[in-house]
């Protein structure tokens, strides 16, 4: 078989991008992305295309070039399957929030109903690949579904986990580390392997497609971030212990980073990390290892989050503290809600959590992002099921104009290392607000000694007094 028709089942921030660029590097490849949503869909195909609904520098010029040539958006589900030689399964894999392994478990539902409607559907063979983040032996449950059809429809399962990170995705895609492959050793599934290679070979060099069986390609994603975040967490670690001891994080981390065997990366302490990937896949891994009886394995990576919950729990209490132990009826403005630069995605965003305990001490919060409006905000915090809507719509506003937002404040806490936020008129927002004017960086994003000589009372993550 010669792959000449792609289905991506998920149009979102992993499908909509990976399919755009292979689109882009394989225009002899017709690419249809599916998604049931058809409001997201409508998106993927406005006429402007800077009004697609993932805001990633460089995608919309790379949707630009393909869309309508060999890249399609649709919510013709059966009609894609039908006609693909590959179907990608890019939906989403949430934390359970009921029933067995509730809080830690993958909820697989989305996955199991795309493997049966592929089943149902597919009359020619067909390469299946999990794209979407999935639990070690996933693959099996899939095949079980997709082999037992009885319509005589042959299928190779192949693991293909992502390894993008929001706001870099487009050069993530197209310049990787690597890519991984994983599927069965028998000739069959090394024929289905060697299909999805020849794919990225259009672009990467050879050397960084690596190919592995099912099993460890679904567990070296996982770990992957695990160990991501595990980073990120212990550097948070030390900047609490920094701020006790009168040390600077930043120059701890410069100094361990610079150790070839450390090395520089995800050592920037913060209010803490977000995004769709790192808690889950930790509780993912938490759950796993329980459920094989390895308990110290468990607890070990469970401490990664209980590390991370504990630092925005922190950045939230610092700012209650220094404002006199109170913040009812203040005006708390938060520069930012993504959860990273350079991307309106909030899965996880600390600046979630952190209004979420501002709100319960019945602060007033004003929000600007440049990226994220206000329906996203609310459902965000909607989600967590604390407090009301309407409490919600009440406690916060959300602004298009920074100057406004910041306008009579009593603080600002920095919520994303948005790099406008550096370029803005300090001094126009200091005599704008409410004095003291304090202002909690939580992405160690300005400098300290510029925003004091204004007059702020400027705190920063992991820098001791």
């Amino acid at each position: 078989m010669k792959v000449k028709s792609i289905c991506c089942i998920g149009a979102g921030y992993v499908g909509g991008p990976t399919m755009a660029i292979i689109a882009e590097k394989c225009p002899h490849i017709k690419v249809t992305v599916v998604d049931l949503n058809e409001e997201r869909i409508a998106a993927w195909n406005h006429d402007d295309v800077n009004q697609i609904p993932i805001y990633e520098p460089g995608l919309s010029d790379i949707v630009a070039k393909a869309r309508g040539r060999n890249l399609f958006f649709s919510t013709q589900v059966d009609q894609a399957i039908h006609e693909a030689d590959m179907i990608f399964i890019s939906v989403n894999t949430p934390t359970k929030t009921y029933g067995l392994g509730k809080g830690m478990a993958a909820d697989l539902k989305y996955i199991e109903l795309c493997a049966r409607q592929i089943a149902r559907v597919s009359t020619t063979d067909k390469i299946v690949v999990e794209k979407s983040t999935l639990p070690v032996r996933t693959a099996e449950a899939v095949k079980n579904i997709l082999q037992n059809t009885g319509n005589g429809v042959q299928f190779q399962i192949l693991s293909n986990p992502e390894f993008l990170a929001e706001g870099t995705a487009v050069t993530d895609l197209l310049n990787p580390d690597r890519v991984l492959i994983g599927g069965d050793n028998d000739a069959e599934g090394q024929k289905a392997v060697q299909e999805l290679v020849d794919i990225y070979a259009n672009w990467i060099p050879k050397e960084r497609i690596l190919t592995t069986n099912l099993w460890s390609s679904e567990l070296s994603k996982l770990t992957a971030n695990a160990f991501l975040a595990q980073r990120v967490s212990s550097i948070n670690a030390m900047s609490e212990l920094c701020e006790k001891t009168g040390a600077d994080v930043n120059e701890v981390a410069k100094a361990i980073g610079m150790d070839s065997r450390i090395g520089s990366k995800f050592l920037k302490a913060s209010v803490g990390f977000g995004g769709s990937c790192f808690q889950k896949d930790i509780l993912n891994l938490v759950y796993i290892a329980k459920s094989y009886g390895l308990h110290e394995v468990a607890d070990y990576w469970e401490q990664v989050i209980i590390m991370n919950d504990h630092q925005k729990r922190r950045f939230a209490n610092t700012i209650v503290s220094t404002l006199y132990n109170t913040v009812s009826g203040k005006k708390i403005t938060f520069l930012g809600w993504a959860f990273k630069k350079d991307t309106n995605d909030t899965r996880e965003s600390a600046a979630i959590y952190v209004a979420d305990y501002l709100l319960n001490e019945q602060a007033q919060l004003s929000i600007f992002d440049p990226q994220v409006r206000e329906p996203q905000i609310l459902n965000d915090l909607n989600y967590l099921n604390t407090r009301s809507t309407s409490e919600n719509q009440q406690g916060i506003s959300v602004v298009s104009n920074p100057y406004e937002a910041c306008k009579e404040a009593h603080a600002i806490a920095i919520l994303t290392e948005w790099d406008e936020f550096k370029s803005y008129d300090w001094q126009k927002i200091y005599d704008s607000m409410a004095k003291p004017a304090f202002v909690f960086d939580g992405r160690n994003l300005l400098n300290a000694e510029e925003m004091n000589k204004i007059g702020f009372v400027f705190q920063s993550i992991g820098i001791g007094k």
